[in-house]
C-alpha cells in the first residue's frame, strides 16, 4: 500500500463543498479514521448555496492553495465542477460526474468514489444473475449509482428522472456496457424490477417525500437510498412495510468515504472505525430530535 510520502505526524486537511451539508456525517468519519492512522485531520464543510461557475472556481482555487489533500463534492455541484477541474480520472470522465477532488502536485484530479462505493455497498442485494434494477435519478448520484451496477454486470437498468433528457444522456454514457435505457415513468421502470434505488435527495431532511409511490411497491422489489438523514426514509420505511428488503444510505456513506480517504492519502482506513463514528453521529442526531 503506497503511503505517498505521508508522514503519520502531518497535519490532514480535508473537507466537503455542498449546500446543504449541516447534517453531513463525514466530518466525523474523516476525522476518525485520521486519528486511528496517526493523523491530525480537520474536515471542513463548505457550505455555499447557489455557486455559480466562478464561485465554484474560487473555492476549488482555494482548496488548491491552502494546503487541502482535496475536498469531497456533494449536491448540487458533483457534474458542475467536472470541467474546472485539472484531470479527471477514467470513472469519473467516463460518467461526467466527480464527488472527491484530489490535490496532486497542484493539480486538481476528478473521481468518483459514489460508484465503487455503492458498488460495494449493493452487492449483496444482486442476486446471482437476473438483475433488472430501476435507478430513479440521472444526476451526479443517479449517474454514480447506475455505472456501479453496470459494473457489476447487472444487464438490467431502468433510467428515470423527472427531466427525460437526463435520462437518455446517462443511458447514452452506459451504452458501452450495454443494459441500460431510459425509463417514461416511476412505474416503467419499476415494472418487472428486481431492485429499486433512489438517487435523487427526495426523503432527505427536511423534507417528508418519497420519489416512488407506496403503491408500487411489493415484497420482491428491493429498495436503496442513497440518502442517510433520515437513515429509514419514507421510501424504505415503506418498502419496508411491504416486506421488502432495504438497504439504507449508511453503506454507501461509509464506502465511498473510505475510498476518498484513500485517495487523499494513500492509507486504507478501517470501515468498521469510520461506521462507528458514522452511527455515533446518527445516534446523537437521533437523541436530539427525541429532546425536541
Amino acid at each position: 500500500m503506497s503511503k505517498r510520502g505521508c508522514d503519520a505526524s502531518r497535519k490532514l486537511l480535508t473537507g466537503l463543498i455542498g449546500a446543504p451539508i449541516a447534517h453531513s456525517a463525514s466530518p466525523a468519519m474523516h476525522e476518525r479514521a485520521a486519528e486511528a492512522l496517526g493523523l491530525r485531520g480537520h474536515y471542513q464543510l463548505i457550505e455555499v448555496a447557489g455557486a455559480d461557475a466562478a464561485g465554484l472556481r474560487m473555492m476549488l482555487e482555494g482548496v488548491r492553495r491552502l494546503g487541502f489533500a482535496g475536498v469531497n463534492v456533494t449536491y448540487p455541484y458533483k457534474e458542475a465542477v467536472v470541467p474546472l477541474l485539472d484531470a479527471l480520472a477514467p470513472g469519473a470522465a467516463g460518467m461526467g460526474a466527480v464527488n472527491t477532488v484530489v490535490v496532486r502536485d497542484g493539480r486538481l484530479i476528478g473521481h468518483n468514489t459514489d460508484t465503487t462505493g455503492f458498488a460495494r455497498a449493493v452487492a449483496p442485494m444482486l442476486a446471482p444473475s437476473g438483475n433488472a434494477v430501476a435507478v430513479i435519478g440521472a444526476g451526479g448520484v443517479g449517474k454514480a449509482i447506475a455505472f456501479a451496477l453496470a459494473s457489476l454486470n447487472v444487464a438490467d437498468i431502468r433510467v428515470f428522472d423527472s427531466e427525460p433528457a437526463r435520462a437518455e444522456k446517462l443511458v447514452a454514457l452506459l451504452a458501452p456496457r450495454g443494459g441500460a435505457r431510459a425509463a417514461a415513468s416511476v412505474e416503467d421502470a419499476i415494472d418487472g424490477a428486481t431492485g429499486l434505488v433512489n438517487g435523487t435527495p427526495v426523503g432527505m431532511l427536511t423534507s417528508r417525500d418519497t420519489p416512488v409511490p407506496a403503491a408500487l411497491l411489493r415484497a420482491d422489489l428491493w429498495a436503496a437510498d442513497a440518502v442517510y438523514s433520515p437513515l429509514i426514509t419514507p421510501l424504505l420505511a415503506a418498502a419496508r412495510e411491504k416486506g421488502a428488503r432495504i438497504m439504507t444510505g449508511r453503506e454507501l456513506a461509509i464506502y465511498q468515504a473510505a475510498d476518498a480517504f484513500e485517495l487523499f492519502t494513500g492509507l486504507a482506513p478501517s470501515t468498521e472505525i469510520m461506521g462507528e463514528a458514522f452511527d455515533a453521529v446518527m445516534a446523537a442526531r437521533r437523541a436530539a430530535h427525541q429532546a425536541a
